[in-house]
C-alpha cells in the first residue's frame, strides 16, 4: 500500500491498523476497504478528522481493521446513529456502512426516513447479496430460485428491489459502485463526501463464499461507468431507470445528485442563525428547581 501522490498533508499510511483482516480471500470488503481509505486522503483527511460507523456484519468486522474515530452499532440501526452524530457536530464528515442484510430488513425503516430526512451522511451499502456473517442466509435483495443455506430451495418472499425504493424517496445521490474497481469506488465516495445531503452509495460486491451467482467475473464482464457514456447525473428519471435496469448492464457511477435541496440540519429553524455546533454547547444545567415537585 502507497501513499496517495495527490494529497502530502493526509496518508493512507496514517489509517493503517495492526489488527489483521480476516475476510475471506476474494471478498469485496477489501475492495471497499482500500477505496475509503484512499477517498479520505484524497480529501485531505486524517483519521481524527472523520467519524466511521459500522453496522453488524462482515463489513463491520472492518471497524477494528481502519484508524480514527468508529463506531461499531447493532443490527440495522447505523443509520440512526449516524445520523445523531452529524447533527451533533455539523464540522465532521459521517460515514456509515451496512450490509444488504441489515439495511434492507431490520434496518429498512432507519434507510426509509433517511433518504426522506435528507440526513447529511453518507451511506455504504455493502451489497453482496446475502447475511455472509450468518452463513450464507438470504437477505432481501437475494435473487430468486438461489439456493441459499438457510432456504436451498430459494427463498419464499419476492426479491426486493432496492434501488427502485430508493429512487421512490426522491433521493438526492445515489451512485453505484463495484468492488473490482478501486479508483471507480474512490472517485464516488469522494463525490458523496463532499454532497451535503444523504448520499446513497450501493457496492456491489462478491461474497465468494456464499453467494454463486453474483460472482466477481458476473460483475465485471457487467459494471460500467454511465457517466463515461454521457449519462446525466441531474435526470432524476434517466438516473431511476439506468439504476434498475441490469439484466444485461450493470450502471456504476454517481447515477444521481441534485445539488439545490436543503439537508435536515438547514431546514430545523432553531438553528439558522446558530454557529456553533449541538455538542458544542453541551453544558451543565442546575435543575433543582424543576425537581422540587417530584422530592
Amino acid at each position: 500500500m502507497v501513499d496517495s501522490p495527490t494529497n502530502p498533508n493526509s496518508t493512507v499510511t496514517e489509517y493503517h491498523c495492526d489488527v489483521q483482516c480476516t475476510w475471506c480471500d476474494g471478498c469485496g470488503n477489501y475492495g471497499i476497504w482500500t477505496a475509503i481509505k484512499y477517498a479520505l486522503v484524497d480529501l485531505g483527511l486524517h483519521p481524527w478528522e472523520v467519524c466511521l460507523c459500522y453496522d453488524v456484519g462482515c463489513h463491520g468486522n472492518g471497524s477494528d481493521k481502519i484508524a480514527g474515530y468508529r463506531f461499531h452499532g447493532i443490527h440495522g440501526r447505523v443509520i440512526p446513529f449516524a445520523a445523531g452524530a452529524k447533527l451533533a457536530n455539523m464540522d465532521i464528515p459521517v460515514i456509515a456502512f451496512g450490509g444488504d442484510g441489515a439495511t434492507f430488513s431490520e434496518g429498512i425503516g432507519h434507510l426509509i426516513h433517511a433518504v426522506r430526512s435528507n440526513y447529511p451522511i453518507v451511506f455504504v451499502l455493502h451489497n453482496n447479496g446475502n447475511y455472509g456473517l450468518t452463513t450464507g442466509q438470504p437477505s432481501a435483495v437475494t435473487w430468486q430460485d438461489e439456493p441459499m443455506t438457510a432456504s436451498p430451495n430459494g427463498m419464499a418472499e419476492s426479491t426486493l428491489s432496492s434501488m427502485d425504493l430508493v429512487f421512490a424517496l426522491n433521493p438526492t445521490f445515489v451512485a453505484r459502485g463495484f468492488t473490482g474497481d478501486i479508483q471507480g469506488m474512490a472517485r464516488i465516495l469522494k463525490a458523496a463526501i463532499s454532497h451535503g445531503g444523504f448520499a446513497f452509495v450501493d457496492m456491489l460486491q462478491a461474497c465468494p463464499t456464499y453467494n454463486h451467482f453474483a460472482t466477481h467475473q458476473y460483475l465485471l464482464d457487467r459494471c460500467f461507468d454511465a457517466e463515461s457514456e454521457g449519462h446525466d447525473v441531474r435526470d432524476l428519471i434517466q438516473a431511476r431507470k439506468l439504476a434498475t435496469d441490469v439484466q444485461d448492464r450493470i450502471a456504476c457511477g454517481i447515477l444521481f445528485q441534485s445539488g439545490d435541496d436543503a439537508n435536515f440540519y438547514e431546514r430545523l429553524k432553531p438553528r439558522q442563525d446558530v454557529t456553533t455546533t449541538c455538542v458544542a454547547e453541551v453544558r451543565k444545567h442546575d435543575i433543582s428547581d424543576l425537581s422540587i415537585g417530584f422530592v
